[in-house]
């Protein structure tokens, strides 16, 4: 996986974080830079952590998967990307952020639950990474670094803009998932 594919990683991952950012902006009285630097970070770290546990876990399984791992890292890819396209059209699970205008705490309690909620993905990504012998120090960098600037641009586009924009970002993040699977399975 080339740096270009680790970008592009980087921001579809980030993509559930960015929906859930664009909320919590909506719902904040005011998205100053604290603010959005706290989602950022929260979203930013797990999301790092996450492809962490996942790489080790496969490293641990190597021996299982190293005759498959374009195979795996294919179908991890396609599976998270279709997941994500087809979340990204069901208005029932993707909660309606501007129907909620009571202001949000970003407190431990709520936090924690959100960034796990939207790193689980990283986890499986992370297993790609092992399989294609991807350096888990730069990758988990570039996740983390990317996600943290994509989240704390939601938080003040959500403040600003509203929730325009959730189903697409999820939508563009899919499509970004399954194209670079395809790349690793025809190459």
């Amino acid at each position: 996986m080339n740096i270009f594919e680790l970008i592009l990683t980087s921001v579809g991952l980030s993509m559930d974080a960015f929906a859930v950012a664009i909320c919590l902006g909506l719902t904040l009285p005011k998205a100053d830079v604290k603010n959005s630097l706290k989602v950022g970070l929260y979203f930013g770290l797990f999301q790092a952590g996450m492809p962490v546990i996942g790489f080790f876990a496969a490293t641990f399984f190597e021996k299982v998967i190293s005759d498959y791992a374009h195979w795996i890292a294919f179908g991890v890819l396609a599976i998270l990307g279709g997941r994500m396209i087809v979340g990204s059209f069901k208005k029932d699970e993707v909660p309606d952020c501007s129907e909620h205008k009571q202001h949000s705490t970003l407190d431990f309690k709520t936090m924690f639950p959100l960034a796990v909620a939207t790193s689980i993905d990283a986890m499986a990504v992370g297993v790609t990474f092992a399989a294609l012998k991807v350096s888990i120090v730069f990758a988990v960098t570039a996740i983390g670094v990317t996600t943290l600037a994509i989240s704390a641009a939601g938080v003040k586009i959500g403040n600003v803009f509203g929730s325009k924009f959730k189903s697409k970002a999820e939508a563009a993040g899919g499509v970004i998932l399954i194209l670079i699977g395809v790349k690793i399975l025809i190459l």
